[in-house]
């Protein structure tokens, strides 16, 4: 018999606090994406979370305080509209001390579960997975640099932006270089000469065994871990990975080939060894971030999982 789902309620001014402040947090990044694409600019890297990720700013400012979490009033009843949301009845309204035919509303984590539970094993896979693994810290962003070795011969990536090195001077930086990336969705981008230069083939089918934590782009991807697994986990949480991944897209990008300097971004040299060295003390920092919000993901999981909160 499955277990009883412990439901905890939320003042009605603590849930509305939590909304308008999740909102304001999404504004700040989300406000300025939707004002350029309004204008028909581009951002080659504060556009990026909402472009490569599934996760639109609609849907993002949504806000859900996660599985057993209660909210009491009419303002919460909007919720029974929106997919994997229940209304209380009768009987857990009196537990909770709520009187008969109240408004009051919960994520349906028995729905979501049921609709969902392949992609919360998934989900849970990947995480304990690269958790286990050691961290790699070799790779010096040299992805970004092989999406356009020899891009003469192929579609060019971010045309709008110039290389830093020029052509001769960037594809003389991936051939002076090892290439190890062990993330599929970078080197699925990779251009066709760069894919043999890599020292790792990975597959959709071996993400899960080659995920690792030193990865920025396994590190950005808790992002799409969380947002995948909503309404069932807080937004908190997953506004907590969306800022990480924004950073380190960031920092990617200024390890990049490209010179982003007009746009405020100033290059961090990973062909010299200063700059590796400048790359690799980043890379450590996100790691550790990560590592927390890892766990912290894989926590909430396996309690949804379980109906414990």
């Amino acid at each position: 018999m499955p277990p009883v789902e412990q439901l905890r309620l939320l003042a009605a001014d603590e849930w509305r606090a939590r909304e308008e402040a999740h909102q304001q947090r999404v504004g700040r990044y989300a406000d300025p994406y939707l004002a350029r694409r309004s204008a028909g600019q581009k951002h080659p890297v504060e556009d990026f979370l909402f472009t490569y990720y599934t996760q639109k700013p609609g849907q993002l400012r949504r806000w859900h305080p996660g599985a057993g979490a209660v909210l009491p009033g009419e303002e919460a009843a909007v919720r029974t509209g929106w997919k994997h949301y229940r209304m209380l009845d009768d009987g857990e309204l009196a537990s909770l001390g709520l009187p008969a035919g109240s408004t009051a509303v919960t994520v349906d984590r028995s729905a979501f579960l049921a609709d969902r539970r392949d992609a919360v094993a998934f989900a849970g896979i990947i995480l304990r997975g690269t958790a286990a693994r050691p961290a790699q810290f070799g790779c010096f962003g040299l992805h970004e640099w092989a999406m356009v070795y020899h891009q003469d011969r192929f579609d060019l990536r971010h045309e709008y932006l110039q290389l830093r090195l020029g052509p001769a001077g960037t594809d003389k930086v991936v051939e002076d270089n090892r290439i190890r990336c062990t993330h599929f969705d970078a080197f699925r981008f990779y251009t066709p000469d760069a894919t043999p230069l890599n020292e790792f083939a990975p597959t959709r089918e071996t993400q899960r065994q080659l995920e690792q934590p030193g990865c920025l782009h396994a590190n950005m991807d808790l992002y799409k871990w969380a947002y995948k697994l909503l309404p069932v986990l807080p937004s908190e949480l997953v506004m907590d990975c969306f800022e990480l991944s924004w950073r380190i897209r960031a920092m990617d990008m200024q390890a990049s080939p490209y010179d982003l300097t007009e746009w405020g971004y100033p290059a961090i040299p990973i062909e010299t060894p200063q700059g590796k060295a400048a790359y690799v003390e980043y890379q450590r920092s996100f790691a550790a971030e990560a590592a927390v919000l890892r766990e912290r993901l894989a926590l909430a999981l396996a309690a949804v999982s379980a109906g414990v909160q």
